[in-house]
């Protein structure tokens, strides 16, 4: 009952891993063509083409229409252990590669590629002899691994085919897991990797299931259901997670840089939008502008306006600001921010025409983002304000004594992680 539900499941969704193989394709072939001479990007592009035509190969539909082009009954099936073995090379050839790296010319790299490729076709040789060798008139579009699991020469193919995938596997596996528990590895490459892992070692119960049914047959048993039903489902999961292992380095790095830029665009607003009522222009939208474009005109507005506006700030109180931030319990880089936000305000607010000291504009252009999100807390910076003027020697004789962090306001206080 299961493995015919798994066997109608496979029979109908078996176009995803298709769909996902070929996006992870469509994604990588500029880079493949613009840099063709990088081995590594070969060897994805070739592992990713193979992905693509064996799972289109192995629908019954191109199954039939092979066989029917070619005249020769169960012309497809060395034509699908011939994608599956160069499939199974390519994967070696990338992990070698991508291990090593591209600058490793030592022998030993050298000779784990040749010999790689030299095995690989040699097995995709051998799989077209035996079956030329073979006598399987009868066409099986499904179970053509059990039918002829006894016949002659048939019988050595299909076993050539399931271990040399089986061996590749093992390596690749192997190679992966070594090197996602390696020191250094971290962000969307382990996230990727481990992708590829649980995709090849997903594709062990693939070979299991069919080495099971096929050594079921040669005892006399019937267990053909693991080959016919289980395997195809294991493949496309395994197939599925492999294109995600591919995918999800670059796509998660290019998403996460692109949502990194529109956060930092969205947290400078507020000191943007304080500029504005000095310099009363802004940054003209554009619509069709890349977001790091916008981010740039951005930051350049506000330092083009905050440069001069830098002259008119009363370092005493920016100073004093960040002794009572500080004394209100806050870190130093938030009583930092909040010591220039007191000030800014000041300074636009108060239209002194000059400095009361020499204003560090360096430090003050580099921490607009840290002031912008300063000023989204008003209530903090109203605190900062009334407790550095409380300190100033023109308001009061004597000075009033700073709050003790425990009697800071809530949002005042270090965040408990």
């Amino acid at each position: 009952m299961v493995t015919t539900f798994l066997g109608e499941l496979y029979t109908s969704f078996v176009w995803i891993p298709t769909a996902v193989l070929g996006t992870a394709l469509a994604l990588k072939l500029p880079a493949i063509i613009r840099l063709r001479r990088d081995p590594l990007l070969r060897a994805v592009g070739g592992l990713l083409l193979f992905a693509c035509a064996l799972f289109v190969s192995v629908t019954p539909p191109v199954i039939v229409w092979t066989n029917r082009v070619t005249g020769v009954p169960n012309f497809s099936a060395p034509w699908a252990y011939s994608l599956l073995t160069a499939f199974s090379g390519a994967g070696l050839l990338l992990i070698v590669t991508w291990r090593n790296g591209l600058s490793d010319h030592s022998n030993v790299t050298r000779r784990a590629r040749r010999w790689v490729i030299s095995v690989y076709s040699g097995v995709i040789v051998a799989l077209w002899v035996l079956f030329a060798l073979a006598d399987v008139p009868v066409e099986r579009v499904r179970d053509l691994d059990t039918y002829y699991a006894n016949t002659p020469f048939m019988r050595e193919e299909i076993l050539l085919y399931l271990l040399a995938h089986t061996v590749a596997v093992l390596i690749t596996v192997r190679l992966i897991w070594n090197w996602v528990r390696a020191d250094g590895l971290h962000g969307w490459l382990r996230w990727g990797l481990t992708f590829l892992g649980a995709g090849y070692a997903l594709s062990l119960v693939f070979d299991l299931a069919k080495l099971t049914a096929v050594t079921a047959r040669w005892t006399g048993h019937d267990l053909d259901a693991l080959s016919t039903d289980v395997a195809p489902c294991a493949a496309c999961l395994a197939a599925v997670l492999t294109a995600v292992g591919f995918i999800l380095p670059h796509t998660g790095q290019y998403l996460h840089d692109r949502l990194r830029v529109r956060l930092a665009h969205h947290q400078l607003r507020p000191l943007y939008v304080l500029m504005r009522t000095v310099d009363g222009d802004g940054v003209p939208f554009l619509l069709c502008a890349a977001p790091e474009l916008r981010l740039i005109r951005r930051e350049t507005y506000i330092r083009d306006v905050l440069l001069p506006l830098a002259r008119h700030l009363d370092e005493d109180l920016r100073t004093r600001a960040h002794r009572a931030a500080l004394h209100l319990g806050c870190t130093p880089p938030r009583a930092k921010a909040l010591a220039a936000a007191v000030a800014i305000l000041d300074a636009i607010g108060s239209g002194r025409d000059a400095s009361t000291g020499h204003p560090d504009t360096a430090d003050l252009l580099q921490e607009i983002g840290p002031i912008s999100r300063a000023l989204r807390h008003r209530d903090a910076i109203d605190a900062v304000r009334a407790a550095a003027r409380s300190t100033d020697p023109a308001r009061s004789t004597r000075p009033t004594p700073p709050a003790h962090p425990a009697q800071a306001p809530r949002f005042l206080l270090p965040r408990r992680r």
